[in-house]
């Protein structure tokens, strides 16, 4: 018990690697032992981090839990990890997500074993980035991270579906899940490649990796280098680190990646994408780009504004464009992801101002309350495509009598998406909302809009799936849709219980949160 205490944070962030390597050794027949190991192996995370929460001090500045180990001493880097408000709200959606995702996995037959795997390997690298202290390490999990999405799209994605690509050497066919996979595995590595510049220039200069450091020294930093004065090789570092966050919200123009990534993606792999690895990119705006660059992002907080706003308003329209109900759930994180970025930017405009405050603090619950609708929005897609092999809005329709239970998980969690008040989206949006208002009226007023065409695009869906005339080809005979059933019950309830509960009581979290963010940045 003293070595957990001790080593709290690396028994979090590697148990995971371990029990991959323990189901590496079970015969991969042994698929139900598969399941189950990976299951209560994730449970341990989630299990610890509910602990850590229990200690954790919200009022003690700084981080805490900090542990340091020897790595890299050559280049002055070591394996320092350490925890905040901020960072412990993230571990918290990542352990609680991931073993819910691997339940809903429960369904996958090819390759267990891997799949199991890679998903461990997964958590590990999410976990890795909100708990890393020092920045090369940052940047080590920044890439860990890709590698199991990326087989989890490219081998388990959807079967169906052909793409035409382009290269250099000649158009060429390929399966739809290679072409989302690759194009996620691109989009990623070449925003990372500013982030990795930035990071070494860092690095050489201060001849430190440690995040407490690097930022009281570069922000005194005034000299001259690679001939340029400080104010312009800040400027484009800033953008170095911009470009690469903004590329894994994702921010309009750069979220393309995304509607393609989450159609091919499996179920889980899609719950994971939309419920964690999109909020990498908000932490690293607010770990990283804030207080590395506080001046630089209030002299271009109109332009992130602008891009949020184009986030919000196209990612709904986008949204409500769709036949495909996972490509229009898809589109809907554009949407939803765009206020957190619009709550950064406000505060950017104005740091440790109140209506700074209170827009960080709406930025960072929404990172939380998306990862719970989001997550339990692509599920329950997925539980109705596993039965109707399709997911064409337009095949669907009355489907209310039929599956009745399932329909009514999903106008909650709809609602929850569109924000409805009394439930945990609705409290999120309208901190963003409140906090941007006065510091950024026309965007905000702009950002208007997609909030009403969240309305539509999530009306759009539930009718076309629940109401109007019955689709009497999913009435009878073998096509007869079943109901949801308990297993895909039991990964829906934490969600639907934690939506409400952040509806009605949201200050057991936003307590925590608005301690770290003034702490942060006042």
């Amino acid at each position: 018990m003293d070595f957990i205490n001790t080593h709290l944070l690396s028994t979090i962030l590697f148990f995971p690697v371990f029990a991959a390597l323990v189901i590496l050794f079970f015969p991969k027949e042994q698929v139900a032992l598969i399941r189950w190991t990976a299951l209560l192996s994730s449970l341990v995370p989630f299990g610890l981090t509910v602990w850590l929460w229990t200690m954790f001090d919200p009022q003690a500045a700084g981080f805490q839990f900090e542990e340091i180990y020897p790595w890299y001493e050559a280049i002055h880097s070591s394996f320092h990890l350490g925890i905040d408000g901020l960072s412990l709200s993230m571990v918290l959606l990542t352990t609680l997500l991931t073993p819910l995702a691997l339940l809903a996995s429960f369904s996958v037959q090819d390759k267990v074993k891997a799949y199991m795997m890679l998903f461990l390997f997964l958590e590990t690298g999410m976990l890795g980035v909100f708990l890393a202290m020092d920045l090369l390490i940052f940047f080590v999990f920044w890439e860990i991270g890709l590698v199991p999405m990326y087989f989890l799209i490219n081998q388990w994605g959807s079967p169906k579906g052909e793409r035409e690509v382009w290269s250099p050497f000649g158009s060429y066919i390929t399966s739809a899940r290679n072409y989302a996979s690759l194009k996620f595995m691109v989009y990623t590595m070449a925003g990372s490649l500013g982030l990795l510049l930035a990071v070494q220039m860092l690095g050489v200069l201060f001849q430190t990796y440690d995040l407490a450091t690097l930022v009281a020294q570069w922000s005194a930093f005034d000299g001259t280098l690679f001939g340029m004065d400080a104010s312009r090789v800040k400027v484009i570092a800033f953008w170095a680190f911009t470009i690469a966050f903004a590329l894994k919200v994702p921010v309009w123009p750069f979220h393309t990646w995304l509607p393609d990534a989450h159609t091919e993606a499996p179920t889980a792999g899609s719950m994971i994408l939309a419920g964690v690895l999109l909020k990498l990119g908000a932490y690293g705006f607010l770990r990283l780009v804030l207080p590395f660059y506080p001046v630089e992002a209030q002299q271009y907080a109109g332009w992130m504004a602008f891009l949020a706003t184009m986030a919000i308003v196209f990612g709904a329209f986008a949204s409500f464009g769709q036949t495909d109900f996972k490509r229009l759930v898809a589109y809907s994180s554009v949407n939803h992801m765009g206020f957190v970025l619009l709550g950064i930017a406000a505060a950017a405009k104005a740091i440790g101002t109140p209506d700074a405050t209170i827009a960080l603090n709406g930025a960072v619950l929404q990172m939380f309350n998306h990862g719970l609708s989001a997550a339990g929005m692509f599920f329950l897609v997925g539980v109705i495509y596993e039965r109707a092999h399709t997911r064409d809005l337009d095949k669907f329709g009355g489907l209310f009598p039929i599956i009745p239970v399932y329909g009514g998980i999903l106008i909650f969690t709809s609602m929850a998406s569109l924000g409805l008040p009394g439930l945990n989206g609705f409290v999120s949006e309208f901190l963003v909302v409140r906090g941007s208002f006065p510091l950024l009226p026309v965007f905000t007023a702009v950002s208007m809009l997609g909030l009403l065409f969240t309305g539509a695009y999530i009306l759009k869906g539930i009718r076309k799936v629940l109401h109007g005339p019955l689709n009497e080809h999913w009435a009878h005979g073998e096509h007869k849709l079943t109901d949801i059933n308990l297993r895909e019950i039991l990964v829906m309830a934490p969600l639907m219980a934690l939506i409400l509960i952040l509806g009605i009581y949201p200050m057991w979290l936003l307590d925590v949160i608005n301690k770290a963010m003034l702490l942060l940045f006042s």
